[in-house]
């Protein structure tokens, strides 16, 4: 039996307990299919366990590849999880539901314009002030007339439910910062990727129409009309829960993802921090909390916003999307009073009704709530919530717990039925009963955008699959059209955008961010090579104990301890500590998270292809994890060096602008760094004929020149051939000389360079001391020792250190980090004087 056949009759089963009470998305209570998946019937009905399980695997791989993260709130980024079977609309279904979301949306954008205007609303009592006045998101600062933007909504959010009937209900509206949208359009990649013929036979909504409109609506949100308006998208940062969503947005779109510190104020213009000039900026698509974005008129303790932000949106001189005033629509103590605001604004019946809430600040209203407290009855007991707090905020507090919040104060808190939620057939992979699909309630995220002079809900949205009532995974949501020729998202085409071409300058954190990409990138490299060369010796060991190897691996070990330290006495934990612990620094774990996060911060200039190289390292990560097997770490090193070189590959495309330029310098600056510490625990001292043969071959296949040495020495290993090769060598990329002529080449390029900048000088002065070097100096013997090659490599990593000090200096650095202002010194020699 095919498995939705298996999951229709166990649906009907008593087993299922209160399952059948619920609406199935798929399933009508007479075990047929819904009108939706019927046109599918044909090939999702024939899909089996082994089917689902593959591409199960399909979607786990592809969503590691491309990088795709998401962090719950208080824990560290993990995976997105997505369902293989989607959810699935047809076009009847859905009219009324887009119809109900465009009116919601200009619902809610008259609110806006009303509680930061005339506020009708609360002098004619449609709002209780308590609920207005008392939410954290309705932001004071921006609340008059004359800074009155008409249109503060753009993109809008709403969270959906079904109830037992089927009718959906609104659950909650975002608009603060709505995200999602970029995890969508995701899921809809991947599954189309790994279910391509029900996606060719579905007949879909396209998503892609919908963010050339998103697109659009921003540059047309500019106001002043300037010829080539600058959009940015402004984002908390890489360790934002949904960092992946905002750097995909402005990818897609083509945008700027900047962070506060790259924005400055001047003359009541935003502007972006650009080498040599300030740009400016017309629009803010906003993934900062408005409460963030302003230090100096909304949280002094801010370091994620713009200072002066909030007079620039006063004097009409930025837009910001969405408003910063926002977010007080997503207060929940508004849902019962939806209704009557819609009359009172619009003039028309309110057409999606909102989950039941009870606001506690109305008398009656509190006195329902506790009641259902202390006496549930068949409806179970109320969700009881902040109206500007999580929802899961009194969830571990007992009925005695919540009654006194409630009496001490009322205004702030709401009660809400629990929706008997809709059901969709979702696939278990793990667990006891893997390989089944079993029903498990989801919600629909919904998102409606401000194009021309309309709302337009996207046909699609985003679905959200939960077990134990927390969220788990998330399906791609499927609206199918009523007529094959019907355009894609009702858009036949898009209104004009500029033809023109953006400024490409970067701010220096993207060139921040860029240099330790390539360093670390390097880093890795050089420590998994090392690593393979070490292993190698050991493995060579361990079958002739008696041979020179012992003395070899010795010296070898001093390196990687040198570069990493050391952790374990044991070769085989030693090693994979410095493939596997990301906390030990120096290892190639600690360097590849190194590289990851400075790609996360330039998530939008990067390509997909560099989150496959990462998925390549996290997959020879998983492997060497579960095997206990010695040469499982030489095979794992060498997967995660074929995933680290494959950046060379996705650096290579790269367009040749000041970032490309900033990797090379990192990358080179680093190389020459890791090729001098190699070389002073290895060539600076001899150890005899035998063991100085060995550590040489390894230093050759550490610094990946020994194929070039065995063509011009043929074979023969002596120490000077090595080091003309790693140090004067023009066109060996593993040479100082080669490297130090290419840091010279990007830094020239590089938009502050004058020629004369310091560390032009000194890597004209490296270049310099390289042209003197003489090699039968540097090997000639002290002792046992090689004192001027000692005396030059340390002397050579020295300046290199100085040289990337002076590179952080000129190019990196955009003025002092951001401080709160309770920080400051005025205010506290202010604070001082009061006391």
């Amino acid at each position: 039996m095919t498995l939705l056949r298996d999951y229709a009759d166990r649906l009907t089963q008593p087993a299922l307990g209160d399952s059948h009470a619920r609406y199935d998305e798929v399933v009508s209570p007479d075990g047929t299919l819904r009108p939706a998946w019927k046109g599918l019937a044909e090939i999702a009905v024939g899909l089996e366990d082994r089917d689902l399980r593959r591409v199960d695997e399909d979607i786990v791989r592809f969503l590691a590849d491309d990088g795709v993260t998401y962090s719950r709130p208080g824990r560290a980024a993990g995976a997105w999880r997505l369902d293989p079977v989607p959810l699935v609309l047809d076009a009847a279904s859905w009219a009324p539901l887009e119809i109900g979301l465009a009116q919601r949306a200009e619902l809610l954008n008259a609110i806006l314009v009303d509680l930061y205007g005339e506020q009708r609303l609360l002098s004619e009592g449609v709002l209780p002030p308590a609920v207005v006045l008392g939410h954290s998101g309705f932001t004071r600062v921006v609340a008059r007339s004359s800074a009155l933007d008409p249109r503060p909504l753009v993109l809008a959010a709403t969270d959906l439910g079904r109830d037992a009937a089927g009718e959906w209900r609104v659950l909650a509206d975002r608009a603060q910062a709505p995200s999602g949208i970029g995890y969508a359009m995701e899921n809809r990649r991947v599954i189309s990727r790994v279910m391509p013929e029900l996606y060719r036979e579905a007949g879909l909504h396209r998503i892609e129409p919908y963010f050339w409109a998103l697109r659009s609506a921003l540059i047309q949100s500019a106001q002043n009309e300037p010829a080539d308006p600058r959009v940015v998208v402004l984002s908390p940062g890489t360790h934002s829960e949904t960092a992946y969503d905002q750097a995909f947005i402005a990818s897609t779109l083509g945008f700027p993802l900047v962070q506060g510190s790259d924005l400055v104020v001047r003359d009541g213009w935003v502007q972006m921090r650009v080498f040599g000039r300030l740009e400016r900026v017309d629009v803010i698509l906003r993934r900062v909390d408005a409460a963030w974005s302003d230090p100096l008129e909304l949280r002094g303790d801010s370091q994620l916003g713009v200072a002066g932000l909030t007079e620039a949106v006063r004097r009409g001189r930025v837009r910001v999307v969405n408003g910063l005033g926002a977010g007080v629509l997503e207060n929940p103590g508004l849902l019962p009073y939806m209704p009557a605001v819609c009359e009172a604004l619009l003039g028309e019946p309110l057409r999606l009704p909102s989950v039941p809430t009870w606001w506690c600040g109305d008398p009656a209203s509190l006195d329902h709530v506790l009641d259902r407290l202390l006496d549930p009855g068949p409806g179970g007991r109320l969700l009881v919530r902040s109206i500007d707090g999580p929802t899961t905020g009194l969830a571990d507090l007992d009925p005695a717990a919540v009654r006194e919040r409630l009496l001490d104060e009322p205004h702030r808190y709401v009660g809400q039925e629990r929706l008997p939620l809709s059901q969709a057939p979702t696939w278990r992979a793990g667990g006891a009963r893997s390989g089944e699909v079993e029903p498990r309630s989801v919600t629909l995220r919904t998102f409606t955008l401000r194009y021309g002079s309309a709302y337009r809900p996207l046909v699609g949205g985003l679905a959200n699959v939960y077990e134990d009532d927390r969220p788990a995974s998330s399906k791609d949501v499927w609206v199918l059209k009523g007529d094959p020729a019907d355009p894609d998202q009702g858009l036949a085409e898009v209104l004009p955008m500029t033809a023109g071409r953006a400024s490409t300058g970067t701010v220096p954190r993207i060139l921040e961010d860029l240099f330790w990409f390539g360093r670390y990138a390097e880093r890795a490299e050089d420590m998994l090579r090392l690593v393979l060369a070490a292993h190698a010796l050991a493995e060579d060991f361990g079958s002739r104990p008696n041979s020179t190897g012992g003395a070899s691996l010795a010296v070898m070990m001093q390196v990687v301890r040198r570069l990493g330290g050391a952790v374990y006495e044991d070769l085989d934990a030693e090693f994979r500590s410095l493939l596997l612990d990301e906390a030990r620094a120096g290892s190639a774990a600690h360097a590849l998270a190194g590289l990851r996060e400075a790609a996360s911060g330039v998530r939008d200039q990067l390509s997909l292809d560099t989150w496959r190289a990462f998925g390549a390292t996290d997959r020879a990560t998983v492997i060497l994890r579960g095997s206990r097997h010695s040469h499982q770490i030489g095979e794992s090193a060498g997967r995660m060096l074929t995933g680290v070189l494959s950046l060379q590959g996705v650096t290579a495309s790269m367009i040749r602008d000041a970032g490309w330029h900033m990797i090379g310098v990192g990358q080179h600056l680093e190389r020459a760094v890791q090729v001098c510490h190699l070389l002073e625990e290895t060539a600076t001292v001899r150890r005899g004929v035998d063991v100085d043969r060995d550590v040489l071959d390894a230093v050759l296949v550490a610094a990946e020149s020994s194929v070039t040495h065995r063509r011009r020495y043929r074979g023969y290993v002596r120490p000077g051939g090595v080091l003309e090769l790693l140090l004067t060598d023009r066109d060996n990329p593993r040479s100082l000389v080669f490297g130090m002529s290419e840091v010279a080449a990007h830094l020239a390029a590089l938009p502050a360079s004058t020629g004369s900048t310091r560390p032009e000088r000194l890597v004209a002065d490296l270049l310099a001391t390289l042209e003197d070097v003489d090699i039968a100096t540097l090997v000639a013997i002290g002792g046992v020792d090689r004192p001027n090659l000692r005396a030059f490599l340390a002397s050579f990593a020295g300046q290199l250190t100085r040289l990337a000090e002076a590179v952080a200096e000129l190019h990196l650095a955009s003025g002092p980090a951001p401080r709160p202002l309770g920080s400051l010194d005025l205010v506290e020699s202010l604070e001082g004087e009061r006391a």
